[in-house]
């Protein structure tokens, strides 16, 4: 399980996604507009999909848990 959080930014930050364990420690951080890349360079290529869903749907600012496939 992943935890998934989008960060709002401000005027001169861009905004922000964490990918986080069930431990909440830190695995990715990237920007928003940068998802393919930042799931690429953090060896998450396999949930690309999901998570890029998953952050079209969500709002900024709340935590949601997110399944891999290799984990249902």
């Amino acid at each position: 399980m992943l935890n998934i959080l989008k960060i709002k930014g401000t005027k001169s930050i861009p905004d922000f996604v964490q990918v986080r364990d069930k431990q909440m420690t830190l695995i990715a951080y990237f920007r928003l507009n940068q998802i393919e890349k930042g799931l690429t360079k953090n060896n998450l290529t396999s949930e690309i999909e999901g998570i890029t869903e998953l952050l079209n749907k969500i709002p900024f600012g709340t935590i949601h848990k997110y399944s891999p496939r290799n984990e249902q």
